[in-house]
């Protein structure tokens, strides 16, 4: 049978292949027809095509060149004097030129491997001087909750270069890791020693609260007087640190309780305070409603005998609400004013020696020195320290006026 150009079967069976010029016997598929003879030889050869299609298929998607290398390798023994029927110097040169594109493909995904080896250790590098940075910190200065999860982040990276990255040569792996590791360690025992002196201090601090909390509590007996000590405490409260969040904010809500008792006695005790100068309030005013009457009067000494009398029970009435005190001390400022007014006419008219001096500024200041002198000697003698008090204020201030005045002469 002669109609296939590569394979033939002769009278007893026999199936050849041609190769070159000669024919090769490759078998006999007996108890079968010439056709289906050959055919069987056929599909063989079409199975070793097949394999060769799918390794050309394979170095052209960029499998890997030493694998498909070993294989083509291990095909070839199989395509050199197969028994199968077909052009098999057409699969050999097929073989030959695959071999050729994989030395090509070979030194080209070497150059990859060996740049992406490269990179590899420059980003293995790049976590090692990470975590080296962070070990080289002052301890004082790190945050540790952060430099711990930094450090965590950069294990992890780590952990997935050496897993799915590229490989890199284990000796440079073996230093890098043993950098790392060392850095790591550092990081730790820093992190250690830090919330180790940090629980040492909060002990300490913890026991200082706790004293304070007592003091300040053993204070409640003295009610409001017990208030300036409070405060004392409440400063060496802020020098002693911190002691833990939870514990901080319970031995604030002791100490703080502790306090409340204090300022609640003052509230209280304000509350009185309040009742009896809101009656002084009164009072005063009652006072100043009394003497609106001396605005007007023209007669100096009753006017000064109804003031000095006014003056007095004013004084014994004491103190008056802090919003008020203006309102009222200006009150009676005016009627003192205006009775003083009517002592400086009456001596400027009656006095010639006087009168002559208040013909200039000077003279008019030391006529009223005289005049406030005299009456801080009657407020010395009655002992009426309130006035005593206004006087020598006043005394003060027209002296100074008095001395400006003598200076521009």
């Amino acid at each position: 049978m002669d109609a296939n150009p590569w394979g033939r079967v002769d009278e007893h069976g026999t199936v050849s292949v041609r190769e070159g010029e000669q024919w090769r016997e490759v078998g006999q598929y007996p108890d079968a027809s010439p056709e289906e003879a050959l055919a069987y030889f056929q599909r063989k050869y079409a199975d070793l095509e097949g394999q060769v299609r799918l390794l050309e298929q394979r170095s052209r998607a960029g499998a890997s060149a030493t694998d498909v290398q070993k294989a083509a390798s291990h095909l070839r023994e199989s395509v050199v004097g197969a028994n199968a029927v077909g052009d098999l110097g057409a699969l050999q040169t097929r073989l030959d030129a695959l071999a050729g594109r994989l030395e090509e493909l070979s030194a080209e995904q070497k150059a990859e491997a060996e740049r992406e080896s490269l990179a590899a250790v420059a980003d293995r590098e790049a976590i090692v001087a990470a975590a080296e940075a962070l070990a080289a910190r002052d301890p004082k200065q790190v945050q540790w909750k952060q430099a711990s999860a930094e450090l965590d982040a950069l294990f992890q990276r780590w952990q997935t270069a050496q897993k799915d990255g590229p490989r890199i040569p284990k000796s440079t792996a073996d230093t890098l890791w043993r950098r790392f590791r060392d850095a790591r360690q550092t990081v730790e025992q820093g992190r250690r020693a830090f919330f180790s002196e940090l629980d040492s201090q909060h002990k300490d601090a913890r026991t200082r609260k706790q004293a304070l909390v007592e003091r300040a509590q053993a204070l409640s007996s003295q009610g409001a007087d017990g208030i300036p000590a409070y405060r004392s405490l409440l400063d060496e409260w802020k020098a002693a640190g911190r002691a833990g969040r939870k514990i901080d904010d319970a031995l604030w809500a002791d100490f703080k309780a502790a306090g409340d008792v204090l300022f609640q006695a003052k509230t209280e005790a304000s509350a009185v305070v309040d009742g009896e100068q809101g009656e002084n309030l009164a009072a005063k005013r009652a006072i100043l409603e009394e003497a609106q009457p001396l605005l007007k009067e023209q007669d100096r000494a009753k006017a000064r005998e109804t003031l000095t009398g006014l003056q007095r029970r004013w004084d014994e009435i004491g103190r008056v609400p802090r919003e008020a005190m203006r309102e009222i001390e200006d009150g009676m400022r005016r009627i003192e004013a205006h009775v003083r007014k009517l002592d400086d006419d009456h001596w400027a008219s009656s006095n010639p020696e006087r009168k002559a001096r208040s013909e200039g500024l000077a003279g008019q200041l030391e006529e009223s020195i005289e005049q406030i002198e005299a009456s801080l000697e009657a407020a010395k003698a009655s002992k009426d320290a309130a006035a005593v008090t206004r006087l020598e204020a006043e005394l003060a201030t027209k002296r100074e006026w008095l001395a400006v005045v003598a200076a521009a002469r």
